[in-house]
């Protein structure tokens, strides 16, 4: 009898030790950084990608989001993609442009007037895919395209045309081309990650920032700098990337389930973002901030120099992206 019992015990104890071993592979933990604020759109859209690739791994994976630059700021995040530190990320697409220089053409000004347009270039172009193919030989790979918006300016001074820029120190990335834009505007530019901004805007560092409007107001940035003029000069929405090591270690199963998350994630965000825009600008203004919509005509003119400092380091392939651009903007006319 007490060998029996010995014998059940021993096989409780086996069949628990089972349960345990499932339950620590249920809580395998990704980490997934970003910088948006909690409750932002990028922070709203990765919870959607954390609860999908939980159900759709039926719980195997359990993403952690560390919001706000808890983990660094979004070149620090990619890097850390690179080293193992970090499983996801979410940033514009030319912060991945450090490690692939050939993305700062995403970020040529003016190539897309309407949300539906940079859509179509970030699904179907055959360039983009071609040179997102490349990133998994440094480190990570994309899954798919959020929303952000496109770029426009937060200034302490009003910013009527490229007149008001002269003299004035406007934040960028570290990005070429959105630098290139700025100076050929009449900024003078400083770099520094967006999680400084705020403060350097209160403490006159600088004048101002470009970001979407939904970055915009998830940053608080209005407070410090309450001009904001609207001219939407970059499309620039947030490739979601997993870290090439981490996505190698996924079964053929796991792989189609996350980006089936990665798609969703990316619906949710684009939906969620294109339809808030109006509203932002609505209670930015009732807020105190002063939004206006300039003549673009003198900025388009002031950046037309860019494509051409673009081709003489990208040479050819800016007339790739120039031609797609234009094609899609025929194909999808905003007027």
């Amino acid at each position: 009898m007490k060998k029996a019992f010995g014998r059940l015990a021993a096989a409780g104890a086996a069949a628990a030790m089972l349960v345990l071993a499932g339950v620590a592979q249920a809580q395998t933990v990704l980490k997934f950084s970003h910088t948006d604020n909690p409750g932002g759109s990028r922070d709203q859209a990765a919870t959607v990608f954390a609860e999908k690739v939980k159900e759709y791994t039926e719980g195997r994976y359990e993403v952690r989001i560390f919001p706000a630059g808890q983990l660094g700021n979004d070149p620090k995040a990619i890097e850390q993609m690179q080293l193992g530190g970090v499983d996801f990320t979410v940033s514009a697409t030319g912060s991945y442009a450090t490690h692939l220089p050939s993305l700062n053409l995403t970020a040529m000004p003016f190539l897309f007037d309407s949300y539906e347009q940079g859509w179509d270039f970030y699904d179907n172009s055959p360039w983009l895919k071609g040179e997102f193919d490349k990133l998994p030989g440094v480190g990570f790979r994309v899954l798919s395209t959020w929303e952000a918006g496109f770029r426009s300016f937060t200034t302490t001074m009003p910013l009527p045309d490229p007149a008001a820029a002269q003299g004035k120190k406007m934040r960028v990335f570290p990005n070429d081309m959105i630098r290139w834009t700025m100076e050929a505007i009449g900024f003078q530019t400083v770099v520094m990650p967006v999680t400084d901004v705020y403060l350097a805007i209160q403490q006159g560092t600088v004048d101002g920032q470009e970001n979407p409007v939904d970055t915009i107001v998830s940053l608080k940035f209005t407070e410090v700098a309450p001009n904001v003029t609207l001219t939407r000069h970059v499309y620039s929405p947030l490739p979601l990337t997993v870290a090439e090591a981490t996505w190698a270690t996924f079964s053929d199963a796991d792989k189609e389930a996350i980006l089936k998350a990665a798609a969703e994630s990316s619906a949710f965000s684009r939906d969620l973002v294109k339809n808030s825009e109006a509203k932002q600008l609505e209670d930015l203004a009732a807020a105190g901030a002063t939004v206006t919509v300039p003549e673009i005509g003198p900025f388009r003119e002031a950046v037309a120099s860019v494509y051409e400092q673009a081709r003489g380091v990208y040479g050819g392939e800016v007339d790739k992206v120039l031609a797609e651009a234009e094609a899609i903007r025929a194909k999808m006319p905003t007027n």
